[in-house]
Formats: structure tokens, sequence, C-alpha cells
């Protein structure tokens, strides 16, 4: 403080903002460790939230009673599952049926992925289930 008053005194009031601006700008980028903490601690309760808050709103829409909202999960999964039904099983029979026919081909890449990816979810609730850690 007493560089800028010797400045200020120096060069005039004018040169006073520009410095202040400088200086506020040094002291934003070069954080202490524990400016750097709370800003952790921050972040961390604001995720912390906002899982809460996301939990509540997937239990809500879970035990709704309409089949749009409660049902988008098993509604994925029984499309995945009519989608490998028709690919693996309908699919091969009708063209060993009527070969000349040519049946259309599904997105199995994308179906599989949701499909592992959700089955994945599963397995893994049920895991906290058996370990008791589900609430």
């Amino acid at each position: 403080m007493a560089i800028m008053g010797l400045l200020a005194t120096l060069f005039g009031n004018t040169t006073q903002d520009p410095i202040q601006t400088v200086g506020n700008i040094l002291d934003e980028l070069f954080t202490s460790e524990e400016e750097v903490l709370k800003q952790d601690l921050l972040k961390a309760r604001l995720v912390a939230k906002s899982a809460q808050v996301q939990a509540k709103i997937n239990a809500l829409s879970a035990s709704h009673r309409s089949v749009f909202v409660a049902g988008a999960r098993p509604f994925l999964l029984w499309v995945c599952g009519l989608g490998f039904l028709f690919s693996f099983v309908i699919n091969p029979i009708l063209q060993w049926l009527w070969p000349d026919v040519g049946a259309p081909q599904l997105p199995l890449e994308v179906m599989l992925e949701l499909t592992l990816g959700m089955l994945g979810l599963a397995g893994l609730r049920t895991v906290e289930k058996v370990k008791g850690v589900a609430k």
C-alpha cells in the first residue's frame, strides 16, 4: 500500500486505478492454498447438493403413475430387448424362410451400448442391495 501511495504522489491520482486493477488481476491469478481449499470445498458441496436434488427428482419420477414418466428406463430396456429379439431370432428365421426378402438392419452398436450400460447400472444396484449399502 505504501508503494501505491508513493506512486500516487509521484504520478498523481490517475495512476492509482490502473495499478489497483493490475494488482487485482494478479491477486486473482495467484491464489493461496487456503483459497483453493475453500473453492474446492464449495465445489464439492455444490456437486453433492445437485446429486441430492437429482436423486429426489429420480425418486419422484419413478413413483409417478404415468408410464410416460415412470417408464423411461423400462421402455428403453424393452426397446433394446425387442431390437435384439428381432436381430438375433426373428430376422434370421425370416431370412432362412424367405432369403429373397431383405430385412432392415437395426443399429445394434447403439442398442448394445445402451443395454449394457443399463444392465451394468442394475448390476451395481444389486451389489449395493446385497451389501446392505442401498437405502
